[in-house]
């Protein structure tokens, strides 16, 4: 952000902060139009040969493509149109579980993994931060998920979604939040999307009406901000 528009960005970020909060009990509590239970694993897979490459998303409501008519709008399709485009052998499975936390994630890890997943994106936290769950054990919960992914899949390589959020816990549970992401990739030596919600979050246009989920152009945008971390790894 420059000079001038601080004020407005300001303003923008506030604004996005007290939509956050909302996202805990959005996500866990109503379910997305077209779903017919709430808290449902998504895990869909395109028409293509799954004896292939996988692309793994895992993550919560917002990898499940939260509040979407149609899910296909969600990033997660959208990346498996960039890589029909480029002719690319990968097939992109979207594990997304609305409301999940990097302990529900933790537990159920196992059961989603396949041996052909190539590249797994790891999209969680957002949760934990929002109930004010301890910092270490989300690290914790999050440093199991990358051992149990390198274990299983030792040729995977593995994208860490970065999130940030709103500092109703504190400036230092706040910054040590968003610290983790970036931390954890060096540490582990893979990918980083520095935030998932760049360019989105706090954009009233770009998010539904609880102003934390986005909107079929906010996940475009979301879609972008994976593809420059992922490109480069399946190219």
């Amino acid at each position: 952000m420059i000079a001038i528009k601080h004020l407005r960005a300001r303003r923008i970020l506030l604004s996005f902060c007290g939509a956050l909060m909302l996202f805990l009990t959005a996500c866990k509590e109503t379910p997305s139009k077209g779903d017919d239970q709430k808290e449902e694993t998504v895990t869909e897979k395109t028409d293509k040969n799954t004896d292939g490459s996988t692309i793994l998303f895992f993550g919560d409501s917002l990898t499940a493509g939260y509040g979407l008519e149609d899910t296909n709008d969600a990033f997660p399709s959208l990346i498996q149109q960039k890589i029909d485009s480029l002719g690319l052998d990968y097939t992109v499975v979207n594990a997304g579980l609305s409301g999940e936390t990097t302990s529900g994630g933790r537990g159920r890890l196992e059961w989603v993994l396949e041996p052909n997943v190539k590249v797994f994106v790891l999209e969680l936290g957002a949760n934990d931060g929002l109930r004010g769950i301890p910092l270490e054990e989300t690290k914790n919960n999050l440093q199991a998920m990358i051992d149990l992914v390198k274990k299983e899949n030792p040729g995977a390589k593995i994208i860490l979604a970065g999130m940030q959020i709103p500092p109703n816990m504190g400036p230092e549970y706040t910054t040590g939040f968003k610290d983790i992401f970036p931390a954890m990739a060096e540490k582990n030596d893979i990918g980083l999307i520095p935030f998932l919600l760049e360019d989105v979050g706090g954009i009233p246009a770009l998010n539904q009406g609880d102003g934390i989920h986005p909107t079929v152009e906010g996940h475009k945008i979301v879609a972008e901000n994976v593809w420059k971390s992922l490109k480069p790894l399946i190219n």
